[in-house]
């Protein structure tokens, strides 16, 4: 049963898309090829072994590893300077004359 461009008209106007005459039989078209696609594809057997060996090899498998990643550095080689259990980081220059503009002063 095919799509009638009336039938994309109506669901267009409930999603508040204007389409002209050309657009609606366009998407009537490309509509009704995605249902036909669809319906192959509802007929196709999925209980059919897949060609190329894909279920054949396994690859192994991690164990499960909950928690945080192992670093390899100690957190306290990475950075230069910690407070309250958090690294410090330089402020950057930008937010500085943000500041500046904001208090009224010059950039």
């Amino acid at each position: 049963m095919p799509i009638t461009p009336e039938e994309v008209r109506r669901v267009a106007a409930l999603a508040r898309l204007r389409l002209d005459d050309a657009e609606a039989a366009a998407m009537a078209g490309e509509l009704g090829a995605i249902l036909e696609q669809v319906r192959v594809l509802q007929r196709a057997d999925g209980r059919e072994e897949v060609p190329g060996g894909a279920e054949e090899r396994t690859l192994p498998l991690r164990a499960d590893a909950y928690g945080a990643d192992l670093l390899h550095r100690s957190p306290d080689m990475i950075a230069p300077a910690w407070e309250d259990g958090f690294f410090v980081v330089p402020r950057l220059p930008a937010l500085d004359a943000d500041a500046r503009r904001a208090e009224g002063g010059a950039p």
